[in-house]
């Protein structure tokens, strides 16, 4: 009987939403949040529900609509704009 090593895998869980829609926006999330993933490396959570890591500027991307949605019913629909 012999062993056979298997290639190392990525383990990682998908974090994404799987139509790939939630790439193209920025998404509101808490700033301490968005702090501690920058130190940690920890995944945020938007307010669309959206989970990853940030790593891009959110300012060359459209504001994610459901996210502004839910942000602007929060907040009595005043988002400065």
């Amino acid at each position: 009987m012999s062993t056979k090593i298997l290639p190392e895998s990525d383990t990682r869980p998908d974090l994404s939403h799987g139509d790939g829609g939630h790439e193209r926006f920025a998404h509101y999330v808490q700033k301490d949040k968005i702090m501690e993933s920058a130190v940690s490396g920890t995944p945020v959570i938007a307010l669309c529900g959206k989970v990853w890591v940030p790593n891009r500027d959110p300012k060359k991307y459209p504001v994610c609509p459901e996210c502004k949605e839910i942000y602007e019913s929060m907040s009595g629909g005043d988002d400065g704009e």
